[in-house]
């Protein structure tokens, strides 16, 4: 059954049956069942509407509320002058009904003070990560799929876990891998919280900070979300356009959102947002988390807000995982004003985080492996540099933004058979169209050496000559 959005509309004081009736003989009209609605969206100025509010809860569906602002950026089929001055959006039924990116099925019908609009729903596998793409295939693929640093863990960081399996006998004891990174970011320890890699970070976040009105920036790393729908929250997306280079405008975030879930550098995008956007989005009752998995791999880490005490509501997810090449052994903190750190460690189970989870933390906040963190984020940025040149000589392939973390975006024309054709060729891509805010057009490259780069290109070459008409 094909799921639905239905965008509604109407005037203030709307009453909660109109609306059913509306969305209900529209349904019928176009033989689409009631029970395939997933949502009724909106424009924000009208989530509050208890006519509309009432009419998603009758139904048993989320309401999605969106900012005119990226509505009225919506092309659709019946825009109206009027509504525009009204509501800041050509047609608010139409343009909400839109928004999520499916197509639209049913365009603008009206009674007396109610609008709707049917379009389909886009999916998106919110649980499916780059691991995917290589599991069962044996080490028979280039991993490009994955985001996690090649030829890691280095040899000392596997000594030194390894060390540690002496005292498995013993509980952990996180105190020591607590200062260390409150050192690391010269934050008082109260402001740390250990937590087995960054998605656990997202579950304590979800169900431990009683969000209201939670937002997600996207396209993102898709567990913020999946982690606060599964914890039974609505949650609202500010999906960021290609045209602008997934570049974010805070005014584009609803005013009342009581919280805000932003990756920088962002993946799959690797757009690096300007520390000041993000902290500008800093409101009184609003809790701010920016996720910062990538950011060491940043020379400099230039645009972290990890450290700052001045933000209100901040924080910062960072993981330990990715440079270091630790997905399997689950690490990563937490940074945030100490009230917000009780609240989530109260959510955590007790000992959560591992003694060889521990010792590697301990180990990579030290300044000799911040040193070699940076020389690797050096390495990166021109291993990135000649992944970019080469992508640039294929006329169908398009890079969107300027990329900055350790993975390149890329919107190319049947994308999905030129991601079966790499496989075939050996090399394992990250398809693009589990991410919300992007289609079937897209693959996320992971930035390697020279030399893989290479044949990768090669291979992109071959790919696109067989996919081609």
């Amino acid at each position: 059954m094909t799921r639905l959005v239905v965008g509604v509309g109407g005037r203030a004081g709307v009453s909660v049956a109109e609306v059913c009736a509306l969305v209900e003989e529209t349904l019928r009209g176009a033989g689409l069942a009631d029970g395939a609605v997933a949502a009724l969206a909106t424009v924000d100025s009208k989530i509050l509407e208890p006519g509309i509010a009432g009419a998603a809860e009758r139904f048993g569906v989320p309401l999605i509320g969106y900012p005119a602002e990226q509505l009225a950026r919506i092309p659709v089929p019946h825009p109206s002058p009027a509504v525009r001055e009204a509501a800041g959006t050509a047609s608010v039924a139409e343009a909400a009904a839109l928004a999520g990116g499916g197509e639209l099925l049913v365009p603008k019908r009206r009674s007396v003070a109610a609008t709707c609009a049917v379009a389909t729903a886009e999916e998106h596998d919110l649980r499916h990560h780059g691991d995917a793409e290589v599991a069962d295939a044996g080490g028979a693929l280039v991993d490009l799929a994955v985001n996690v640093r090649s030829d890691t863990p280095p040899a000392w960081l596997k000594e030194r876990i390894a060390a540690s399996l002496g005292d498995l006998a013993a509980y952990p004891d996180g105190r020591a891998a607590r200062a260390a990174v409150a050192g690391r970011h010269g934050l008082p320890v109260e402001r740390v919280l250990l937590t087995a890699g960054a998605a656990e970070a997202f579950v304590l976040i979800a169900r431990a900070l009683d969000a209201r009105r939670p937002v997600v920036v996207h396209p993102q790393f898709t567990e913020p979300e999946a982690a606060l729908r599964d914890a039974g929250h609505r949650v609202e997306r500010v999906v960021l356009r290609a045209e602008d280079g997934f570049r974010l405008d805070p005014a584009a975030v609803p005013e009342e959102a009581d919280l805000v879930v932003v990756g920088n550098p962002t993946n799959p995008t690797s757009v690096l947002h300007p520390a000041a956007t993000l902290a500008s989005l800093a409101r009184p009752g609003r809790i701010l988390v920016v996720d910062e998995a990538f950011m060491d791999a940043v020379p400099g880490e230039r645009e972290a807000l990890a450290g700052r005490m001045d933000v209100p509501g901040l924080v910062v997810l960072r993981s330990l995982t990715k440079t270091w090449g630790l997905a399997g052994l689950r690490i990563g903190y937490v940074l945030a004003e100490p009230e917000v750190i009780a609240k989530l460690a109260a959510a955590q189970p007790l000992w959560p985080v591992s003694t060889p989870a521990l010792v590697a933390a301990e180990a990579c906040v030290a300044p000799e492996a911040l040193e070699e963190a940076e020389a690797a984020a050096r390495r990166i940025a021109v291993d990135r540099a000649h992944l970019l040149a080469g992508l640039a000589e294929f006329d169908e392939v398009t890079v969107v933004g300027v990329a900055e973390g350790p993975f390149v975006l890329i919107r190319v024309a049947g994308a999905t058979e030129v991601r079966t054709r790499l496989r075939a060729l050996g090399f394992a891509v990250r398809r693009g169209d589990t991410f919300p805010g992007l289609d079937g057009s897209w693959l996320r490259l992971a930035v390697r050496d020279r030399a893989t780069t290479g044949r990768l290109l090669q291979a992109l070459d071959h790919a696109l000559a067989l996919a081609a008409p």
